[in-house]
């Protein structure tokens, strides 16, 4: 079966960011995320929506393109992979957003090719949720909604399946909208606070910025799973010389409201890729949630609430498109049949 392989430190996910440090160290995922804010102008995240297009990023007098950066974090990948297997990693299925051009999809695989990797199949990311749930193994014919609310981005597919066809015949989305919106609205509410409180703005100093914004993330993590969490971050500023400490219990009720905005705003891509495949909420039979984002709860009560059914969430959001992709690969190799 497909396995989730953990990279070098540890975790099963890693963050898609690229960082040099002064002494011109690279950075790739967690540790790079970590720094972001204290090396801003060296660090690159979200480089996925530069894909396909001729942005360049220049460190140290030297261009990057959107390629290159990209083929940093599969190198990544590919040497934590090789290192658990103990064998070399050639080859590769890679997954893209549905709506990703023609040449978005060419640049992906170029990126691939740059980490030394044979990119055997590029195939859409709601496809390859599809897969993992195991909806392909179903006989008739099912119209599912897609949901996917990553860190950076949120897109929603329509896909027709079953017994071993798919094809997406709706897809929307909005590429400025993903978790970190809903962790930036939680950071701004503390450091406003703070702020009422000591008449200091924690946001100015980039160190009292990276801590709050990292307390924020996993705030709103522990929001999914308790109704309300503490927030301690002693020492985060100094006020005349005197150390000064941030300790806030926050309620989901609290969140809730802050990103109330963000949450409708995903619905509207949602009544788009229904309009644009003719297909009443009624009509749509499963919801699958992908992205680490869709456990928030409320985003999952506004899906529910539109479509009147249960999303599926039997599959961890973070991992499914990874297990979709492994699949296909499989079927690739030839192990797997009746797939298309």
């Amino acid at each position: 079966e497909a396995v989730i392989i953990p990279n070098a430190e540890g975790a099963r996910t890693t963050p898609s960011v690229v960082a040099f440090t002064k002494d011109g160290e690279r950075l790739v995922g967690e540790t790079a995320k970590r720094q972001a804010i204290t090396n801003p102008n060296r660090t690159i995240s979200s480089i996925k929506r530069e894909m396909g297009t001729d942005y360049t990023v220049e460190i140290d007098g030297k261009k990057y393109t959107p390629e290159e950066i990209s083929a940093m974090i599969l190198q990544k990948l590919k040497s934590d992979v090789e290192a658990y297997l103990g064998e070399a990693v050639t080859e590769a299925v890679i997954t893209v957003p549905a709506y990703f051009t023609d040449s978005q999809r060419q640049a992906t695989k170029d990126a691939g090719k740059i980490a030394g990797l044979n990119v055997k199949r590029i195939i859409n990311e709601p496809t390859a949720a599809a897969l993992a749930y195991g909806v392909d193994k179903e006989t008739d014919q099912h119209k599912i909604m897609v949901f996917d609310l990553g860190g950076g981005t949120f897109d929603v597919s329509i896909l027709e399946g079953g017994d071993g066809v798919f094809e997406v015949v709706a897809t929307r989305g909005n590429n400025k909208l993903g978790g970190d919106d809903f962790d930036n609205k939680l950071m701004n509410y503390l450091a406003d606070e703070f702020m009422k409180e000591n008449g200091v703005d924690l946001r100015k100093d980039p160190t009292s910025l990276q801590r709050l914004l990292d307390a924020a993330e996993k705030a709103k993590k522990e929001l999914s799973t308790t109704t309300t969490t503490n927030i301690n971050l002693p020492f985060i500023t100094a006020i005349n010389g005197v150390p000064a400490h941030l300790n806030m219990d926050v309620k989901r009720a609290k969140f809730e409201e802050l990103t109330s905005g963000l949450v409708d705003e995903t619905m509207i891509p949602v009544r788009e890729a229904l309009n644009d495949a003719g297909l009443s909420p009624n009509e749509i039979e499963k919801v699958l949630l992908v992205g680490g984002s869709t456990r928030i709860p409320a985003v999952q009560e506004a899906v529910k609430k539109l479509i009147g059914k249960e999303p599926q969430k039997d599959i961890n959001p973070d991992e499914c498109v990874a297990l979709g992709a492994a699949l296909q690969g499989e079927v690739l190799t030839g192990e797997e049949k009746d797939l298309l």
